[in-house]
């Protein structure tokens, strides 16, 4: 059986009614997608009325308001008051969080994981907030570099922790199977915030147990 919430998986990931709110927004502007994907298959030679392509244009439109749906969801809303007061001021890490974007320079994906960490302050974030918050920022065009500083960013703003560290891991479809083709190198960028651009040692320690790759 299939279910309403399922029709658009990474929208799946946000509070219901951000993601009501997003997917409304995204959709806006499909028709206009639409007639450019048709105009792009006429460019490139190809008959859009033809049966395997006749639905093509509206496809894509729908796939490119999903893979986008980053920049229409309020940040503060996707917060949603999931901040929490206590007294805890040891490293917090959630790693290895799944992300999908689409390069800006050829609008073909890259993707990989995430490693995020910050000390609080006082102060500490729902856990499932970190990977949404990720996901904002990767569902849109981007640059990996980009990406990594508005985590982190985003992040020291909203919990105005002792430091923020984000890392992220991925594999650009550009230089794979373009350009270079080479399909086995990886991107790594790192932003450091507070403590973690100061201490070396706190560096190291967020740098040891992400590259440690443990499994509970």
């Amino acid at each position: 059986m299939t279910h309403a919430h399922d029709e658009h998986p990474i929208l799946n990931q946000l509070d219901t009614a951000i993601r009501a709110q997003a997917r409304t927004a995204a959709l806006a502007n499909t028709d206009t997608t639409a007639q450019a994907v048709r105009a792009l298959l006429e460019a490139i030679g190809e008959d859009p009325t033809r049966e395997g392509l006749e639905r093509t244009p509206e496809r894509v439109a729908r796939m490119y308001a999903e893979l986008t749906a980053g920049y229409y969801v309020d940040p503060e809303e996707l917060v949603n008051d999931a901040l929490f007061d206590i007294s805890y001021d040891e490293m917090v890490i959630v790693r290895d969080i799944e992300f999908y974007s689409l390069c800006e320079h050829h609008l073909l994906p890259f993707f990989g994981h995430a490693h995020v960490a910050y000390i609080p302050n006082g102060r500490v974030i729902g856990l499932s907030k970190i990977p949404r918050v990720v996901d904002m920022f990767a569902r849109r065009l981007q640059v990996q570099e980009r990406m990594t500083v508005q985590i982190a960013d985003f992040l020291e703003e909203t919990l105005s922790p002792k430091g923020v560290a984000v890392v992220v891991e991925g594999m650009h479809m550009c230089s794979m199977m373009r350009g270079v083709k080479k399909a086995n190198a990886r991107m790594v960028s790192s932003a450091m915030r507070g403590i973690f651009r100061t201490d070396p040692r706190t560096r190291n320690e967020f740098v040891n147990l992400v590259q440690r790759g443990e499994h509970l």
